[in-house]
């Protein structure tokens, strides 16, 4: 089953996003890491575009990430990545491999794709807790 609507699909997104930059491992690391990206779900014509904050913004409101679904920002992304929500729900429930989504053309991929891989190990937390977000307000949505 997946999602009901692209607005169902940007609140469970921003919930994820959320938790990734406030977190205090993953946020940090994210924000130091410096990989400005953009995300293109075209099952749903969306676009999100994600950043790091300047530290003394993120120390003030304790968040680390910036993201805007839109593709008018301030900020180039590094990496771009074309998916549909269905990969990406499996990506954050910890099911889908990102290097087989990309071989196997799930995923697909432009600009230093390489350092956004590098994100991987950062962000693995985030599965666990996505999975019980899901259980708790979308259970019909769980892998």
């Amino acid at each position: 089953m997946g999602f009901k609507s692209p607005a169902e699909f940007r609140e469970v997104m921003d919930q994820v996003f959320t938790i990734m930059s406030t977190d205090s491992e993953m946020g940090p690391k994210l924000r130091d890491a410096r990989t400005p990206q953009r995300f293109e779900f075209p099952d749903l014509d969306l676009v999100v575009n994600i950043t790091y904050v300047e530290d003394a913004e993120a120390a003030a409101n304790g968040q680390n990430l910036r993201w805007e679904w839109s593709d008018n920002v301030d900020w180039e992304p590094e990496v771009q990545m074309t998916m549909d929500s269905d990969v990406a729900n499996r990506y954050f429930q910890g099911k889908e491999n990102i290097a087989m989504a990309i071989a196997r053309r799930r995923i697909k991929t432009s600009g230093n794709v390489k350092k956004a891989l590098n994100l991987i190990p950062i962000t693995k937390p985030v599965f666990e807790r996505y999975r019980a977000m899901l259980a708790k307000d979308h259970p019909d949505l769980l892998e």
